[in-house]
């Protein structure tokens, strides 16, 4: 930040002011400069967002019923403040920006995040720190490779007393019981003539033979595929809100009651922030402790559930957004205000505000879905893959910006030539905007379902009952039975 801000404030660092006749372009140093200052940015977000959440729910004993409690509502509070944030940024931060200068724009953001780092490294002798044992990577390959290895090996008849079950004594990892799902990798558990182990019980290749709690934990990880592709296709609605409503609400009636004052259609995003941060504290504080109370269940409902939740609120969302669409168009066409958007068309007379609707709806739906899907990440990988748990939301969000590029591509080349015309056309008035929000509606639907049957599927980590209700009681009755499982079939 504090090169981006320089940019700005150092004349020699960017391109002279455009004169009335041309403009001149940047260096090759100018750019260089720009550019490193781009790097070392996304160097430090993808250090800061995959590791932040681990780190702050690390500070919680998930042993006690005060810390579970507690894990559950920090991230529910990690992103009432992280949107919080965002609103600060899309509204102080832009007018300073555009109203003052440049360089205070930067410069201000920059000095916060001086604040950050002064505070948190005051903060170190106090913080629980989980120590590092190596790449959590390797790991998953080991078993991929030793059950590649073993692929001709047939499976033992009594595989709880037959396959290795060497725990580091420095492991951080919860003990996890036995499961079937993904049985092949379990082969990379069984013990063959070729394989030895040393005196302290450890396997003298790894690459050959892994003990079973390590065939565990990469299940965790290949568990959670399914749904962290259901969220790659849930994210495609939230995109859209952050694009298309600017369109909207350019050729739409952006003036604020009789005062004259236009609302900017940038700034509409805000009223998805805002419904989020108004719904967090009311679920966190009053719906989770009435749900807990008639469920029985520690987090109220499951996470699988919370993210179904959010996955049919998107649904509920992009046909609240086709039909307001479709209103918007019809009295742009018939009855349109005094004005037009250059290179976009006539402005309808439609209210911008109808376009809150929608986007609170879009905030609603992330704030079950988006937290939940980082709690559920947060929860079943184990512990020393966290960071990695955390990592999968933001490349989740980004490849579902690739795909929604490509799905926009896809409709533009379909529709140029088709009778009703381009539905994505630059003037709206003149394109369908509504037969897309229409077609994604359809698309988050079979997520849905998708999302179902890969919900019923899974089991939770350490649980062998159905994912999409599991209370409490059942799921430490079945812990309990699976550690005493283990712990005979060891004596």
């Amino acid at each position: 930040m504090l090169i981006l801000t320089l940019t700005a404030a150092i004349s020699g660092l960017h391109p002279p002011p455009c004169g009335t006749t041309q403009c001149t372009g940047p260096t090759p140093w100018q750019v260089i400069f720009l550019a490193s200052a781009f790097g070392f940015l996304v160097v430090g977000a993808s250090g800061i967002r995959p590791c932040n959440l681990a780190f702050g729910a690390d500070q919680f004993n998930p042993n006690t019923e005060s810390g579970k409690r507690g894990i559950s509502s920090f991230f529910n509070w990690y992103f009432f403040t992280f949107t919080f944030a965002m609103m600060v940024s899309l509204t102080v931060i832009v007018y300073v920006q555009s109203d003052v200068s440049w360089a205070w724009g930067l410069a201000l953001p920059t000095f916060l995040m001086l604040l950050s780092c002064t505070f948190f490294f005051i903060g170190t002798r106090i913080y629980v720190m989980v120590v590092p044992q190596g790449s959590p990577l390797t790991s998953v390959v080991q078993v991929i490779v030793a059950s590649a290895k073993k692929r001709e090996v047939k499976f033992p008849e009594q595989p709880l007393i037959s396959l290795y079950n060497h725990v580091p004594t420095n492991s951080i990892n919860t003990k996890l019981p036995y499961t079937d799902q993904f049985r092949f990798l379990n082969k990379a558990a069984i013990i063959t003539p070729k394989d030895q182990i040393k005196t302290d019980g450890s396997a003298a290749n790894p690459w050959r033979l892994c003990g079973i709690q390590q065939v565990e934990e990469v299940k965790c990880l290949l568990k959670a595929l399914p749904i962290w592709a259901a969220g790659i296709i849930y994210y495609v609605t939230i995109v859209q809100q952050q694009t298309f409503v600017v369109f909207q609400a350019l050729q739409a009636d952006r003036r604020l009651g009789s005062t004259g004052f236009k609302i900017p259609a940038a700034s509409y995003n805000v009223f998805n922030m805002l419904s989020l941060t108004i719904w967090i504290p009311i679920y966190d504080r009053i719906i989770i402790p009435m749900l807990r109370r008639l469920t029985k269940k520690e987090d109220g409902i499951t996470v699988l559930q919370k993210i179904g939740i959010g996955l049919g609120i998107a649904v509920v969302t992009m046909l609240a957004s086709a039909l307001v669409e479709k209103e918007r168009r019809t009295l742009a066409l018939t009855k349109p205000t005094l004005g037009v958007v250059p290179r976009k068309g006539a402005i309808s007379s439609m209210s911008g505000l109808w376009l809150v609707a929608q986007l609170a709806l879009a905030g609603l739906s992330e704030a079950f879905a988006i937290v939940g899907q980082v709690e559920f990440f947060y929860k079943q990988f184990p512990e020393n893959m966290r960071s990695i748990g955390g990592s999968f939301l933001f490349s989740g969000l980004a490849l579902s910006s690739y795909l929604t590029s490509f799905l926009v591509s896809i409709v533009h080349r379909v529709t140029e030539g088709d009778e009703t015309g381009n539905w994505l056309t630059e003037d709206l008035n003149r394109g369908k905007l509504d037969y897309f929000y229409y077609l994604i509606a359809a698309l988050q639907v079979l997520n849905l379902g998708y999302f179902v049957v890969c919900a019923k599927w899974y089991k939770y980590k350490g649980a062998g009952a159905n994912a999409l209700d599991v209370p409490l009681e059942k799921m430490q009755s079945e812990k309990s039975k699976a550690q005493n499982t283990n712990t005979n079939s060891s004596k």
